[in-house]
This record gives structure tokens, sequence and C-alpha cells, in this order.
């Protein structure tokens, strides 16, 4: 196929990384503060609006210390499984980079910038382990890391994806990733949060964006370049990619539930309403819109059959 010439955006590169990346300038030790519950009169652990089920009458009805509870839950095991995703996703998407394992020759610059990247990765595991490590022991949280679904699933869709493409499925994998966590850590950090956990999800959402800006440049650029065939196989995994995201892990959530001291008729009312078809929809138009717009801006919907397979998944109008 002819190769169609470059938009001048394009960069390949995390500029000024030297003196922006968290690993190189934080000053931040992301300790929790010594006076938590003083701040848990006004702050969260985690935004109550991103966790609906909070709204039930019967978790209202428990109080506020069950909230604090459920929340901080939920950023534990949201930390563990960023640990796991920046160290067994995000970086082998970086290695495929790195290492020229994609179908398409990229540039120098892509790589240098690919490294800077796998770099920031390293340091957004660590921290988020910290921060785990010191939430878990405050709530006395055990049985952790629980592995999470999401990622069951990604190791699942390696594992049956033929040998020849799994360069490019990594490398799918990591752009939605890092286009989904970007816009995820935006709307988070509007909230009012615990010190410490808000100091550090600044400072990742600080790298993300950057990230993000990578993926979506390093996701036009192969785009232009793969061939018909490479592009079907392509369509079909991002979609599947973006289902992946956007499922409930139901197991764990219902354990965490139960520890709170949730009862069981509603733990089964509040997972039957998150795991509907509908409601996994609305999740997944919702939360990739920065991922739709990235493949809006490579030309991706310039294609019909590409337009139709993603509006009747729902994630875009007709």
């Amino acid at each position: 196929m002819s190769l169609l010439p470059l938009a001048p955006a394009f960069e390949f590169s995390l500029g000024d990384w030297n003196t922006r990346a968290s690993v190189r300038t934080s000053a931040h030790d992301y300790r929790l503060p010594a006076d938590i519950a003083q701040q848990l009169e006004t702050r969260h652990w985690f935004p109550p609006a991103f966790l609906p089920y909070l709204a039930h009458p019967a978790i209202e009805a428990a109080g506020r210390s069950v909230v604090h509870r459920l929340t901080a839950s939920h950023l534990v095991h949201f930390l563990d499984y960023t640990t796991l995703l920046e160290h067994r996703i995000v970086n082998r998407a970086v290695e495929v980079i790195v290492h020229g394992e994609l179908p398409v020759d990229l540039l120098p610059s892509m790589k240098t910038a690919a490294l800077q990247l796998y770099t920031d990765e390293g340091y957004h595991a660590l921290f988020s382990h910290q921060v785990a490590e010191q939430i878990a022991g405050f709530y006395a949280i055990t049985g952790r890391p629980v592995m999470p679904r999401r990622i069951t699933r990604m190791d699942g869709l390696i594992a049956r994806t033929p040998q020849e493409q799994r360069p490019l499925t990594w490398f799918l994998l990591g752009f939605v990733s890092e286009t989904i966590i970007a816009r995820e850590l935006l709307d988070v950090c509007r909230d009012s949060l615990v010190s410490g956990v808000n100091d550090m999800l600044r400072d990742h959402l600080t790298d993300e964006a950057r990230h993000s800006r990578y993926f979506t440049e390093v996701f036009h650029y192969l785009w232009l370049h793969l061939g018909a065939q490479q592009r079907t196989f392509a369509a079909a995994t991002l979609l599947e990619i973006l289902g992946i995201f956007f499922e409930i892990d139901e197991p764990w959530l219902r354990q965490s539930l139960y520890n709170a001291g949730i009862a069981d008729s509603v733990v089964t009312e509040i997972l039957g309403k998150l795991v509907t078809v509908q409601a996994t929809r609305s999740r997944a138009r919702a939360g990739s819109v920065a991922t739709l717009n990235a493949l809006k801006k490579a030309g991706f919907f310039t294609e019909p059959q590409n337009q139709i397979l993603f509006a009747k998944a729902g994630l875009i109008d007709g």
C-alpha cells in the first residue's frame, strides 16, 4: 500500500521528560498523613461518584466508616492492579516498540521516548505499591494482592492470539490502557482526596497525560503503515480490549462488600445492576472517550467497516 504523509504534529517525544517526569523531579514521599481521621471528615480515599453502589440505601445507612472502608478497599485493589498493569502489560507494550517487534519499522525517536516511558511506568508501579501497602495496613486488609480479573482477561487474550500477531496485540493493550488511564486519573484528581494519595495520583496523572499523547501518536503512525489484513485484525482486537477494560471485577467486588459487612441480598442486588450488558456498554462508552478520539484522529473510522463494528458494540453512534 502507498504510505500517506505524516501529519506535522508528530513528534514522537516525551518532550521535557528530564525536567517533568515524576521519577526525575517529584519531591513527594507519598506517605499517608498523621491526621487521617481528621482528613476523612472532608476528604475521600477514592471519589464516591466513581462507585455508584455506594449510593445503595443499605450502604448509606451503614454510615461513613463503611463508605470509607469500601473506598479504601477499592483504592488498594486499583493500586495493586496498577502495579501489575505497569509491569506486565504497559511495559511489555513498550518493549515491542523498543525492540522492533511490531510489523511496522518505527522511528529511532519513538524508541528513545519509549525507553523514557518504560522508566516512568516502573516508578508508577513502585509508588502504587507503596501507597497500597500503607492503606492496607491502616484497614488491616489481608489476602492481597488479588489477581485482578482485567489482568487475567488480558493474559487470556494474548494466550489465544496467534504468535505472529502478539506484538501488535501487546501494543494495542498498551495504547488502550494509556489513553483510558489518563482520562480516569484526570477525573479522579478532581475530587478532594487524602493527602499522600492525592500527591501520588497527581504525579501519576502528569506522567500519564504525556504517555497518552505518545501512544496516540505512535498508534497513528502505525495505523498509516499497516496493511489491510493487519488493520482488520487490529480493529477486532481493539473492540475486544475495550470490552475487557470496562467489565466489573465481580469476584473481587463481591468479597470487598462482604468484608465490609454488607448483607448477601444487597451484594447480589448491587452486582446484578452492574454486570448487565447495558451497564457495561454505558461504562465503556463514557470511559473510552479518549481512546475513541485517538482512533478518530488516526483515520480509523474513515473505514466504514470499523464504524459499523464500533456502532454495533454501542461505543459510537451509527
